[in-house]
């Protein structure tokens, strides 16, 4: 009768299995390459033609976004106000930081008196750094 050591069956691992580690990594980066866009934009607003890529690098701390829909909603930074909500915003935003740069995202189809709005509210606190955003051309 032979017997069998128990010693051999007591090994331990020594390997790491990173499988399931870059299995998770992959979702992950999936996920925020998904998300990201949608983080940028918070009302569906389809921009006008005619812009092009501006390769200046802006600090994102320096930027706030108006947008404006093509029925008259506001949002300021992704939140729904009203034209005076965003004039204290951008008021309160321009005292703290005097680098600040006012995106303003308008549909194509609204009406000009929403744009022209914010952009008088903007000039009565000397708030010049404005841009209109646009589509880049297609190439």
């Amino acid at each position: 009768m032979r017997r069998f050591s128990q010693r051999n069956s007591l090994v331990t691992l020594s390997d790491i299995n990173i499988t399931p580690l870059l299995d998770l990594a992959f979702v992950l980066l999936i996920i925020f390459v998904i998300t990201t866009p949608l983080l940028t934009q918070s009302m569906d607003v389809k921009l006008p033609g005619g812009g092009r890529v501006d390769k200046r690098q802006i600090e994102p701390r320096d930027v706030r976004t108006v947008e404006v829909g093509a029925d008259g909603q506001y949002r300021f930074d992704r939140r729904p106000m009203g034209p005076d909500q965003i004039e204290n915003e951008l008021l309160r935003a321009y005292q703290a930081n005097p680098n600040l740069i006012v995106y303003i995202r308008a549909d194509e189809n609204g009406p000009y008196r929403n744009v022209a709005n914010i952009l008088d509210r903007c000039q009565r606190h000397d708030i010049t750094r404005i841009s209109l955003r646009t589509e880049p051309k297609k190439r």
